[in-house]
């Protein structure tokens, strides 16, 4: 048994990010040397049968149907919300209100407002924080910025993102409900914007700093759709489709696009940035290669090169296997809770918190209000 003082987790949530989240908790003291070790102290959701099946295969103590039981029990330390977006709020703020630490799945709020309301009550009770957005900590991702912050790229010139899925072209795919909440603006709050280019946009901030204004246009390709919870044939409110245009605070340009109507793309989250001396470039399909061109390399040598993130002086790698061997998607949230309770444990909160997830939050506000306008829209600044 490890003399490590334990940290009691209460997760709300069961889907994927359910699964994902019961992983990193259960795996990183394994590979990472923590001030802390996590316990997976109760899972709470709505559908007793399902959430007993959780709970047993990942290792809960003890389940709730109801969050707020989570929120009122002395024994949890750490509230990790896994909920669709339009409860992430009032979880967040009662954990905060009663003294929990709080992790949030991505994104913060259904719109900056809210978020703000969230960064407000966060702040106020001084409790640790953050948001899983968890492509921050893919090695590959991370050299990429290190590689920015040491300057090798120069003067960034050019920054274009991109997210990609197909998952809801059929047309007779219902809207709302389980599995399908991502498709319901009430529960969502927007569509891909909120969904997917929150990950490429907090990204983008993360490497390349704060986004100025924007130029967006989105698309809903099918109107209707049934609900599966009134039975009814409604509106769709989502956006199906995003793409828009960005200027960066230091100047350079970018372009962003999402969708899940592109026919044989699950999960093409890709960027490349193009600096004065040099260019990188990351595929979430190859996630554990990163693509460099230095324009310093001898003429005849040029060319972009593929590095294999796997050597213990990459990011992270040293904690995982002999050079050579990758690792994968989960390994990120593994990092991410590695980070967060070191933060605990140094007082140095590890990033991105609700603040620093409220600018991507911002960012998505002014890209849906530019596409309903059809102009350039300035993105608010953090106060």
């Amino acid at each position: 048994m490890s003399n490590k003082k334990t940290l009691n987790v209460g997760i709300i949530g069961y889907g994927f990010m359910g699964r994902t989240h019961a992983n990193a908790f259960r795996k990183v003291t394994n590979f990472f040397d923590t001030p802390f070790q996590p316990v997976l102290k109760a899972a709470c959701g709505r559908d007793g049968a399902k959430l007993k099946a959780y709970a047993d295969k990942w290792g809960w103590e003890s389940t709730e149907t109801d969050w707020k039981r989570i929120i009122e029990r002395s024994d949890i330390d750490i509230v990790d919300i896994c909920t669709p977006n339009d409860s992430h709020a009032e979880i967040a703020i009662a954990a905060a209100r009663a003294g929990k630490m709080v992790m949030c799945e991505k994104p913060l709020s259904l719109d900056g407002k809210q978020g703000e309301e969230m960064v407000r009550e966060i702040e106020k009770a001084g409790v640790a924080n953050m948001v899983w957005y968890n492509y921050r900590r893919v090695p590959a991702v991370t050299l990429a910025k290190q590689i920015i912050e040491s300057g090798k790229l120069g003067r960034i010139f050019h920054y274009r993102a991109k997210f990609l899925q197909d998952w809801t072209i059929n047309a007779d795919l219902p809207q709302g409900g389980a599995g399908l909440w991502r498709l319901d603006a009430a529960a969502a709050g927007s569509g891909v914007t909120g969904d997917l280019l929150a990950h490429c946009i907090d990204t983008a901030l993360w490497l390349n700093g704060s986004i100025d204004n924007v130029s967006a246009m989105t698309e809903t390709f099918v109107k209707e759709r049934k609900h599966q919870l009134t039975g009814q044939v409604e509106k769709v409110e989502i956006d199906d489709a995003c793409a828009f245009m960005a200027r960066f605070g230091n100047g350079s340009l970018a372009t962003f696009e999402s969708t899940r109507y592109a026919r044989g793309h699950k999960a093409l989250n890709t960027f490349e940035i193009n600096g004065e001396n040099a260019s990188i470039a990351w595929d979430l399909h190859d996630l554990h290669r990163l693509q460099f061109f230095d324009y310093n390399d001898e003429g005849q040598y040029r060319g972009w090169r593929s590095i294999h993130v796997t050597d213990p002086d990459h990011p992270y790698m040293g904690n995982w296997w002999v050079p050579g061997l990758a690792i994968g998607y989960e390994h990120s949230f593994v990092h991410q809770v590695a980070d967060f309770l070191q933060g605990i444990g140094s007082g140095k909160p590890a990033s991105p918190t609700f603040r620093d997830a409220l600018e991507t939050q911002y960012v998505c506000d002014a890209v849906l209000s530019s596409a309903r306008s059809g102009q350039w829209v300035n993105v608010p600044k953090l106060s």
